[in-house]
């Protein structure tokens, strides 16, 4: 009993959110959990190893990290020192664009949660800007309890509720990564300035949290009004061998043989493990495709039809799981490629070191500015806002242009505010 504590007492020291731990730690987690497929690697016939690449970013990831660890270098101020004073004002600019677009989102029947078609087709002009609402929101509750030079837990009651409100709001949009960053950067700033979060306490909590998130996700499959054309389930129409729809059978069965809602639980991370190995897999067919993904970023503000970059990784990925008579992704949805799979699709083993290695400096350079100027400063809510967008890119991949102009605005605030030089304290 003594060592087992004394071993908690060792891992309650681990400085749960720093780079060293928190976004390498839900990297393997992801991708171990994969490992319980339940038969679905070979219901999709996985023939490419991903095991090499996500080495390969792992340890890209560390080398970032602690080059710049050692050198003690922060994030520049890009001569932009002088907007010091207005960030809050901005913030505050764009939580009322983003309110104003919200209730416009609404009040016009924009309720993704009711069906998964009606998420498909929401405006997405009044989508993208409904976005900054809980983005300034978080950012304002976040710095106002950074700023509390006495931050009690009843107070941080308040501030988690009024953020527990506005998560509700975008509960009703049914999107998770939203609730997911908000739920991640508010635990981060509680550790900082309430009480430091043992590592013990938030394995428990991300247990509960994944669970709770896969089963949102679980059931809004099962709600889907399966008359509508766009929530079709049916498999592709293609000619099999009679052995090829012998073990397609077989695997499906096997399958089965495991309770969805059990499936549901890491049903997150074998789609990803599945989408990178067949990105993977596609590239040693057809070649990278060379900057089309990042470029599609951009593409989607363009006027007339665009294909977003999800739509073209489903396109990708299915085009080779169609041969073997299954779709990975339906063919009306989008498909999230990990961070992993956005990178190599558009430039292999290479673009993967470099992502993963700007990860790891960018990561660290605003970690060095809030051990340099003290946890009471903004840069600890570019970082938890930082740290956490880029933990969950780790699935999601980061290709939604809301969220890299959220990390564009964080990065510039943090690097522009000024700040007394005050040790690390919590």
């Amino acid at each position: 009993m003594n060592k087992l504590k004394q071993f908690f007492t060792k891992v309650n020291k681990i400085e749960t959110f720093s780079p060293y731990f928190f976004l390498p730690f839900i990297f393997v987690l992801y991708f171990f959990t994969s490992l319980f497929d339940f038969h679905r690697f070979d219901q999709f016939k996985l023939s490419e190893s991903i095991w090499p690449v996500v080495i390969l970013a792992l340890v890209c990831y560390y080398i970032g990290v602690y080059i710049i660890d050692k050198l003690q270098w922060t994030i520049p101020s890009f001569g932009l020192s002088f907007l010091g004073k207005y960030v809050i004002q901005f913030i505050v600019l764009l939580t009322m664009i983003g309110l104003v677009c919200f209730l416009k989102l609404i009040f016009d029947g924009g309720l993704g949660i009711s069906d998964e078609s009606n998420r498909r087709n929401l405006d997405p002009k009044l989508n993208f800007f409904s976005q900054l609402l809980w983005f300034g929101v978080l950012l304002l509750l976040s710095y106002k309890m950074i700023l509390e030079e006495k931050m009690t837990w009843k107070k941080a009651f308040v501030y988690g509720s009024i953020l527990a409100v506005v998560m509700f709001l975008f509960l009703l949009m049914a999107y998770r990564t939203p609730l997911i960053i908000m739920l991640f950067t508010g635990i981060i700033i509680v550790h900082y300035v309430v009480k430091q979060v043992k590592l013990t306490w938030f394995l428990s909590a991300l247990f509960v949290i994944a669970v709770v998130f896969s089963m949102f996700g679980f059931i809004r499959v099962l709600t889907e009004d399966l008359s509508k054309e766009s929530n079709s389930r049916d498999q592709p129409d293609v000619e099999l061998t009679v052995e090829e729809k012998a073990k397609l059978l077989t695997a499906e069965q096997k399958v089965n043989l495991t309770p969805k809602w059990i499936r549901a639980i890491n049903q997150e991370s074998v789609t990803g493990h599945i989408v990178l190995s067949t990105i993977i897999e596609y590239t040693q067919e057809e070649d990278y495709l060379k900057g089309e993904i990042h470029r599609g970023i951009f593409n989607t503000v363009l006027p007339g039809q665009q294909t977003s970059p999800r739509k073209k990784v489903t396109e990708v990925v299915n085009s080779i799981s169609i041969e073997k008579g299954k779709y990975i992704t339906r063919p009306s949805r989008t498909t999230t490629p990990t961070f992993i799979g956005q990178l190599f699709l558009d430039g292999g083993y290479l673009l993967v070191a470099i992502g993963f290695l700007l990860y790891g400096v960018l990561i660290s350079l605003i970690y060095n500015k809030v051990r340099q100027a003290g946890i009471r400063s903004f840069h600890t809510v570019a970082y938890a806002f930082v740290i956490t967008v880029f933990t969950v890119s780790m699935h999601t991949g980061l290709l939604d242009l809301i969220f890299i102009l959220m990390l564009g605005f964080v990065i510039i605030a943090s690097s522009s505010i000024k700040t007394n030089k005050r040790k690390l304290q919590y």
